[in-house]
């Protein structure tokens, strides 16, 4: 019961923080607020007891892509101030096409998956050699696409920082 409750906290802290990464008017605050965000993830993996995946959470995420978000935000000459304006018509706008994505992939899944659950591979997540046997065999589509989608977004990153200034 109590780590029930735990881990409804730690899930509320992390949607607080997540919110606050989307509604800072700071773009500074919102890369900060992240790492709030991914720390409070890798605590929740602890209670999971996925210590493996909270060591990995800490040090890649919030170590790596926060200090490269910072050194982005402080080294980006294209704006003078990093302050964010947030007008209603855009967070209207952009809350009822974030309702309706999770309204299509949650109605998706809902039809997709049988009522009694999916099977799930029996590992000891503690293992790091059961856990990188099951990305290299059971889970390698996903592992795949989500490599995929990374290499996406980078290359949607550079060709916006590249594109010239009107």
């Amino acid at each position: 019961m109590t780590g029930w409750l735990v881990f409804g906290i730690l899930a509320i802290a992390l949607i607080g923080c997540a919110l606050m990464v989307v509604l800072s008017k700071n773009l500074v605050h919102s890369v900060i607020w992240l790492a709030a965000a991914l720390i409070s993830t890798a605590v929740l993996y602890v209670t999971l007891q996925a210590d493996f995946l909270a060591a990995v959470q800490v040090l890649l995420y919030t170590g790596g892509v926060i200090t490269l978000m910072l050194f982005g935000v402080m080294l980006t000459r294209r704006y003078t101030t990093p302050h964010i304006a947030h007008g209603t018509k855009e967070s209207l706008r952009g809350a009822g096409t974030a309702l309706a994505v999770m309204l299509v992939i949650g109605s998706a899944i809902w039809r997709s998956m049988p009522f009694e659950g999916l099977p799930v591979p029996a590992v000891n997540l503690a293992d790091t050699q059961a856990l990188g046997k099951l990305f290299l065999t059971d889970l390698m589509l996903p592992f795949e696409v989500l490599s995929i989608l990374l290499l996406a977004a980078m290359i949607g990153a550079i060709a916006l920082s590249r594109r010239s200034d009107p």
